[in-house]
């Protein structure tokens, strides 16, 4: 089969570009913005890339056109689509379709950990042998790529595990359902539930109905894992249930505990399973765990193996990734766009490096964070840094406003190149930059590195 996919170089949908073209099918794609690294990615798999959406492309003639959600009326191609009657579907579906179909799919959902926690997933299996299939959000560092098929015996034989980041996001312009509803799973994880993507979802409520509706999916056959401390989820799960259920972050479920050595003492209705050794950091890393151990469990890998798994676990590029120590001075990257994640995420470094000062560099980009939602909860999820600078580039409210509380930590900026100029100026041996945010932020990360060493140059 011939697919032309419409939006490849985003996340998910360059990811099922890698699947498709691995299970033998051809395919092109297109895209507005074609550049790395998702481009080198899809052309270093012989992927043809095509920029912009022109309706010449419908001379590829494919047997399906597959569209992402990033397609709205009035692209031109889709139009041209639309009107000469062509066959398309979303992505989601062509997944669930030709790639998922009588596989044993773990899916991980919720507002936060995600990635992490399907990364942690993929990879106890895979220590276990198992061989998954992964389609996940970001680039787990013990695998190198975000998406394989997963087979054994070589090339012969598909696994029958396959692990999926379970977004809730929309699946396209024409099928508003959240992505998940369309991957069956067998097993579901449900992390946390908060209220995110204002841009698509008008309250809670409506993100909660979406949950259900992956609650209602799951086979009695199956499990669904919940994080017992999750009230929003409670109330997902008493809309209706018919699967078993495992909770973790409670004692008559999955429990971990921080030993005095910080190891992690990890038990299973009140049984101990083993002691966890690692570097992650912060609260939300340890739930994570729970419910990679949990799934990988229902999937039959035994609770001790699973642990021994994630002592050996390498994180996911983003989540708090070291870029780089320039006279002491360490730089970290890290995706956390809602105030609950910036704040979690500070409070891991905090814990890590005790009094050491803590410079945090926000961007907050995200559609919900652009439509000012949370500004109210913004200054308190960053009292743990001891300097803040945010990048307010064509924010649609008034962020200094919004920050007023932490006084003078927050420096406001409006061009990067004065915000890397302020921050190498404030910022001393010892200390640890944390930069946030859910894009590329123009490449701050190697800017502000080069200036750091710049300025060492200049001194020395």
């Amino acid at each position: 089969m011939h697919i032309h996919i419409l939006g490849i170089c985003g996340t998910f949908m360059g990811g099922l570009a890698v699947l498709a073209r691995a299970a033998g099918h051809t395919v092109t794609g297109c895209d507005a913005n074609v550049y790395p690294p998702m481009s080198t990615q899809l052309r270093d798999q012989n992927i043809e890339l095509i920029e912009g959406y022109s309706t010449d492309q419908i001379k590829l003639a494919p047997d399906l056109f597959v569209v992402g959600n990033v397609v709205t009326r009035g692209n031109p191609l889709m139009e041209a689509i639309l009107d000469a009657h062509l066959p398309y579907t979303s992505g989601p579906q062509w997944l669930a379709q030709h790639l998922l179909h009588n596989r044993w799919v773990l899916a991980v959902a919720g507002t936060h950990g995600k990635t992490t926690t399907s990364s942690m997933l993929a990879w106890i299996l895979e220590y276990a042998g198992l061989a998954p299939g992964f389609l996940i959000g970001g680039v787990p560092e013990n695998f190198g790529l975000s998406a394989r098929l997963g087979h054994i015996d070589g090339e012969q034989t598909l696994s029958p595990f396959f692990v999926i980041e379970a977004d809730e996001y929309d699946t396209a312009f024409f099928d508003k359902r959240s992505k998940f509803v369309h991957y069956q799973p067998k097993t579901a994880v449900l992390n946390n539930l908060e209220f995110d993507h204002a841009d698509i979802f008008p309250d809670l409520a409506a993100i909660e109905r979406q949950f259900h509706h992956l609650v209602r999916i799951v086979p009695r056959n199956g499990l669904i894992i919940v994080n017992g401390c999750d009230e929003t989820l409670q109330r997902v799960l008493h809309q209706g249930c018919w699967t078993p259920v495992e909770k973790f972050g409670v004692d008559e479920g999955w429990q971990i505990t921080t030993e005095h050595d910080q190891s992690q003492s990890i038990r299973f209705q009140g049984e101990p399973q083993g002691i966890l050794h690692w570097e992650l950091l912060g609260e939300h890393n340890r739930m994570n765990a729970l419910a990679a151990l949990a799934a990988a469990r229902h999937a039959g890998v035994p609770a001790p193996l699973g642990i021994e798994a994630l002592s050996h676990f390498k994180n996911v590029k983003r989540r708090m990734e070291l870029r780089g120590i320039i006279h002491d001075i360490h730089i970290y990257d890290d995706f956390a766009h809602h105030p609950t994640a910036i704040q979690t995420t500070l409070a891991g470094l905090r814990d890590k490096i005790g009094s050491a000062r803590i410079l945090a560099v926000l961007e907050p980009r995200s559609n919900t964070m652009k439509l000012g939602v949370w500004q109210d909860s913004l200054a308190a999820s960053l009292n743990q840094a001891d300097q803040v600078f945010c990048y307010a580039h064509q924010m649609g409210w008034d962020v200094a406003s919004a920050l007023t509380s932490l006084s003078n930590k927050a420096d406001i900026h409006h061009d990067l190149s004065a915000m890397i100029s302020a921050i190498t100026t404030a910022a001393q041996p010892g200390d640890h930059i944390l930069i946030m945010s859910n894009g590329s932020f123009n490449g701050l990360y190697d800017k502000l590195l080069d200036a750091l060493r710049n300025q060492i140059n200049l001194s020395s």
